[in-house]
């Protein structure tokens, strides 16, 4: 059965909402480079066939669909939440941090009615609907998670110029066996969540 990924964007509609926002993440779980969030109002005539969760695009689909996104969206901001800020924080609570910054980037430009969260709740003066899954089931969610997902993946591409040998472009931080025997031969260049496991074994290594 195919989901209706304007449901909840309708509801909010029919009440006589306007500016409706999706708020969705991405680089929870990678051991090195920021937590990356994205804030997206779509306009309610908004088309774009197969968006979806951008996990289940292509790499080529999802640079093409966040140039038509970014292009004929309402309004959109980037949250960003730092390596030093996740060790300090904690990645939840970091996450958390970098969507109010996102929606604070809208917020900017927009004056936002709703917003529907990708699964974490919120603590706004702005009603909210925390969706599980909600890049699969929210049109403006699913284009969040796009806008999110193509912005940490061209910073991890850049990473990739200064340091080829880590291997970033290919597994983009997560962590993947070559990543972490990478990090163990050629040790941590500024970025890594130090609280992370892998890294944290790295670091007492050197000690």
């Amino acid at each position: 059965m195919e989901v209706d990924l304007w449901q909840y964007e309708k509801e909010l509609y029919a009440k006589g909402l306007k500016y409706i926002a999706g708020v969705d993440e991405v680089g929870r779980g990678p051991l090195v480079g920021s937590v990356i969030t994205a804030c997206v109002i779509l306009p309610s005539d908004f088309v774009l066939d197969g968006l979806t969760d951008s996990k289940k695009l292509s790499e080529k689909k999802r640079d093409k669909f966040y140039d038509y996104i970014i292009n004929n969206c309402v309004a959109y901001g980037i949250g960003e939440c730092t390596a030093e800020e996740i060790d300090k924080y904690n990645i939840y609570e970091a996450t958390k941090i970098a969507m109010l910054r996102a929606i604070e980037e809208v917020r900017k430009q927009v004056p936002i009615d709703h917003i529907l969260i990708d699964a974490m709740p919120l603590n706004l003066d702005i009603p909210t609907t925390s969706i599980i899954k909600g890049d699969a089931k929210s049109i403006s969610i699913a284009a969040a998670s796009v806008v999110a997902k193509v912005t940490r993946d061209r910073m991890m591409y850049e990473l990739d110029q200064k340091y080829p040998m880590y291997g970033y472009a290919k597994h983009k931080g997560y962590p993947t066996k070559a990543h972490i025997e990478a990090i163990h031969k050629y040790g941590l260049i500024d970025g890594y969540r130090k609280t992370y496991g892998p890294v944290k074994e790295v670091l007492e290594k050197e000690d």
